[in-house]
């Protein structure tokens, strides 16, 4: 996790804080990934939709990300834990990949834990943002 300034809108934020919440309430109570994206998103910068930069990757965004140490790139769409499906390239917010991601910015390097150890990615576009297509509820 880093402590990089990072921004999240004010629907993505209510719809998050929503999937917690619910998940407060199921055996997913002491999952780390939910304590990792409560961390996220109580250090977060919170944004009007209209107003978030096209650059900051945002829920349903579709991005390209590079790996730095092997210098393979890799296309995400963030997506919430039901519509995951990495054989699409849609991952989870859940995943830790997908948290890392959320409110970064382009050209940003973040470093996250994964099963396999930490890997440290650049994002080095967004491909597609909602917001900047004018779809703010998606």
């Amino acid at each position: 996790m880093s402590t990089k300034h990072i921004q999240v809108t004010e629907y993505d934020l209510r719809r998050l804080q929503q999937l917690l919440e619910e998940a407060s309430h199921t055996n997913f109570r002491g999952r780390e990934d939910l304590a990792h994206l409560h961390a996220e998103l109580a250090r977060a910068e919170v944004v009007a939709p209209e107003n978030i930069s096209r650059s900051v990757i945002t829920m349903n965004s579709v991005v390209v990300l590079e790996d730095l140490e092997y210098g393979e790139e890799e296309t995400y769409t963030l997506v919430f834990p039901e519509q995951a499906d990495i054989a699409t390239g849609k991952i989870s917010v859940l995943a830790p990949i997908g948290t890392g991601m959320l409110g970064y910015e382009v050209g940003d390097v973040f470093e996250w834990a994964v099963p396999a150890g930490a890997r440290r990615l650049q994002i080095k576009e967004i491909v597609y943002q909602p917001e900047a297509s004018g779809d703010f509820h998606l």
